[in-house]
């Protein structure tokens, strides 16, 4: 397979936006690899972890003809010799990244002898997001395809060690490399790619445990075609051998050790003779090689299930009988996948700059993979489950204001997805492991062990869960409801893409090429699938509505989720939270047809929503208070965005959008084309004071959270942006932007931001 022919080298789009860090290779909370200080040159540092930790893995490139050897990637060039006896040491030029949401590319530039010669060579990383394919998404792995054009002859070079498969540097790893026996090469089909793999792994594993986040139990895969060289043994001698002659040995290193001790990498090297016969002739020429990365881990997780603790296997597991059926797929699926992803990542542009502008576009597309790096599919194919873990904090499990701010990216990507990540919440809690009246806040206190709280002593934020899983769980069943899903959910595989032998035991979920089947969350569609999802778990949405009855219009003392500010009282912006939830409510039970519950829940969050704007808007009618009795005070109203999204302001009996005079942003219509209420749920009045006070507050780097300090968290200002007015939202996404351009911090992207400084 010529992995180049479909290479999104070409499809990933210039970027405005310069960040400092990027994705290289993200599915998941392990496998999860990141160009850090990306304004600099890949090659002045290692690629890291997201924790910021350094990954063994580089990338070089060497000039037979010169007999000079190029550092693409990482630090290879600490282990060279620097005498210059045996070869040169040089540096390309590096023209830069471009990425879109699936895909990033670094590109540079190798000089040849003539002035006017060089060879660009790319280094194109894919981690996939394929909305319309489920299984697909929920593979453990990425691709790398080194692209090299030019007219001269070329060598490329990879390795990675086993800090790929553990944080702590003192373990012991073992490894082997595995080629398939003639007759399983292609597994029987022809138009597969025999390809050989690196099989890296603790010699003792610990299941289910972490060391700094990274887990110490999987395999890597580390994958090649056949025809590649290889090698393993220690990094200074398998990177001097290639520096000096261009390949290597085959030769497999049997002396099993520590990850750092003589640090055995594991390589792959290519040749591409790009020259032409006659000396001085320059007729461009292209070669490729295509390399995936894979982690493979069984088990994944461990669930407190109804039926008791779980250890959880991937869902891939359900269509391939091994780990080396699974990797063969990947690795000659590259082209479905990337029509799939390219697929996606097109439409997301297109609605993110229509809706936005140019910088949210960029934005989109640099958060999508980070999204998605978070989550773990597991479960079965009729029941999928999406697990995930809360990343840059204390590593919660499936915390609920953690899958809030992502919530929207689910909706839109795919709404079943919100589904396999609400689930695990709501089976847990409806079989009674949990003991509080209210939502608990995550499934356990670190991933990958989802144990639960038995003793209900989670972090308390009970009015942010409850109004957060009430919010998210309308929202959800409106997409079931009024048949919702994203055009790119449909993007079938062009002819080229190979069967599933695995599929045909799951056709009721999708089809022989690993499609998700058209369906709706069990064998109802349309609103009897809103009705009976809902109807699953009503008496969670019924216990969390009366606790919002009880505690939501004057918040006790708590904290919502930004509990890095600390406990506070009488909170506004929570308190519209919860009332947003109990008319959530009501419209749940119109849906499963509890016209009584129905009644009751909208007139309390109508009686409620006029006594938060007496007792939550300042005096003179300017802006919300952070807190009711906190005079003087002012917060981001971010809430707000649910009222919106839920389409509970609507102008009052509009037949279609309308546009606000004066604000050149429009309403936004029900779905379905329901009859609309007679009033917005929240008055217009309250949309165009937040939108008016965002300007006045807006600093060089951002909208500060509230008036206590000038930091920030970028989620919320999405959330207040999306309902603000047009000229406001620009003003937002811009600052956003600039300290995305400026920020020196050169680690894994955070959402907490300081609005006055560039980190």
């Amino acid at each position: 397979m010529r992995f180049h022919l479909l290479a999104l080298a070409a499809l990933a789009s210039a970027s405005t936006l310069t960040p400092s860090v990027l994705p290289l290779i993200v599915r998941n909370p392990y496998l999860s690899t990141w160009l850090g200080n990306a304004r600099n040159a890949p090659w002045e540092e290692w690629p890291m972890f997201w924790t910021g930790a350094h990954v063994g893995f580089s990338v070089m490139a060497s000039v037979p003809s010169a007999g000079t050897v190029y550092p693409l990637l990482g630090r290879p060039q600490d282990s060279l010799d620097q005498s210059g006896r045996l070869y040169k040491i040089s540096y390309p030029y590096y023209v830069g990244a471009t990425f879109d949401a699936s895909t990033t590319n670094l590109t540079y530039l190798i000089p040849g002898s003539l002035a006017d010669e060089s060879v660009r060579v790319t280094l194109s990383f894919l981690s996939p997001i394929t909305p319309s394919s489920t299984l697909r998404q929920s593979i453990p792995a990425a691709y790398l395809t080194i692209i090299a054009e030019g007219c001269f002859d070329v060598n490329v070079y990879s390795d990675v060690n086993g800090e790929w498969v553990s944080g702590n540097r003192e373990n012991h790893i073992k490894w082997e490399l595995y080629e398939p026996a003639p007759s399983q090469k292609g597994q029987g089909n022809t138009s597969e790619t025999a390809i050989k793999t690196w099989k890296v792994l603790r010699s003792t594993e610990q299941i289910l445990t972490e060391f700094a986040d990274r887990a110490e139990w999987g395999t890597l895969h580390f994958s090649a075609p056949a025809d590649a060289h290889h090698q393993c043994g220690t990094s200074t001698t398998l990177r001097q051998h290639f520096a000096e002659k261009g390949y290597l040995k085959n030769e497999v290193d049997g002396g099993f050790r520590r990850i750092m001790e003589d640090e055995p990498v594991f390589a792959f090297a290519k040749s591409f003779k790009l020259g032409g016969k006659a000396k001085g002739e320059c007729s461009k020429k292209e070669g490729s090689i295509g390399l995936t990365f894979a982690l493979v881990q069984d088990p994944v997780v461990k669930f407190a299930a109804a039926r008791g603790l779980t250890l959880m296997k991937p869902l891939w597991q359900s269509y391939f009988a091994s780990d080396d059926e699974l990797i063969a797929y990947h690795y000659n699926d590259f082209k479905t996948a990337t029509y799939l992803a390219t697929n996606y990542s097109d439409t997301l542009a297109r609605d993110a700059y229509e809706s936005g502008s140019q910088d949210y576009q960029d934005i989109a597309a640099l958060s999508a993979r980070q999204v998605l790096g978070a989550t773990q599919f597991s479960g079965t194919p009729d029941d999928p489950i999406l697990f995930l873990k809360e990343i840059s904090s204390n590593g919660n499990f499936q915390t609920v204001d953690v899958i809030f701010p992502a919530f929207p990216f689910f909706l839109y990507t795919n709404p079943r997805w919100l589904a396999y990540l609400l689930e695990p919440l709501l089976e847990h809690q409806l079989s009674g492991q949990y003991p509080n009246n209210y939502s608990m806040h995550d499934l356990g206190a670190h991933f990958p062990n989802a144990t639960g709280h038995s003793d209900g002593n989670d972090e308390y934020m009970p009015v942010e869960e409850c109004g957060n899983m009430l919010i998210m769980g309308l929202a959800l069943a409106n997409s079931l409801r009024y048949d919702t899903e994203p055009a790119f959910t449909l993007a079938s595989p062009d002819h080229r893409a190979e069967p599933i032998g695995g599929a045909k035991n799951w056709l009721q979920s999708v089809d022989q090429y690993g499609i998700d089947a058209r369906r709706d969350l069990g064998a109802a569609t349309g609103p009897k699938a809103a009705e009976k999802w809902l109807t699953n778990s009503y008496e969670l949405w019924e216990k969390w509505t009366g606790y919002l009855v009880r505690e939501s219009l004057i918040p006790h003392n708590q904290l919502c989720t930004d509990d890095f500010a600390g406990w506070l009282a009488n909170q506004t912006n929570l308190a519209l939270k919860g009332i947003i939830g109990i008319k959530a409510m009501a419209e749940i039970a119109d849906i499963v047809g509890k016209d009584e519950d129905a009644k009751r829940y909208r007139s309390i969050s109508a009686t409620y929503i006029e006594k938060w704007q007496e007792y939550g808007i300042s005096r003179d009618q300017t802006h919300a208070k952070l807190a009711y009795t906190w005079y003087g005070s002012w917060t981001t109203l971010y809430n707000l965005y649910a009222d919106s999204l839920l389409c509970f302001h609507i102008p009052n009996k509009a037949a279609a959008p309308t546009r606000e005079k004066g604000t050149g942003w429009f309403w936004q219509k029900p779905l379905g084309g329901d009859t609309l209420n007679e009033s917005p749920f929240i008055p217009d009045k309250v949309y165009q004071m937040q939108s008016d006070w965002y300007h006045a507050v807006l600093q060089q780097y951002g909208l500060p959270l509230d008036s206590r300090h000038l930091y920030t968290k970028s989620d919320w200002e999405f959330f207040a942006a999306a309902v603000t007015s047009k000229k406001t939202r620009t003003e937002i996404l811009g600052s956003i932007a600039k300290w995305v351009n400026e920020t020196a911090t050169g680690m894994f992207p955070l959402s907490f931001a300081d609005t006055e400084a560039a980190y």
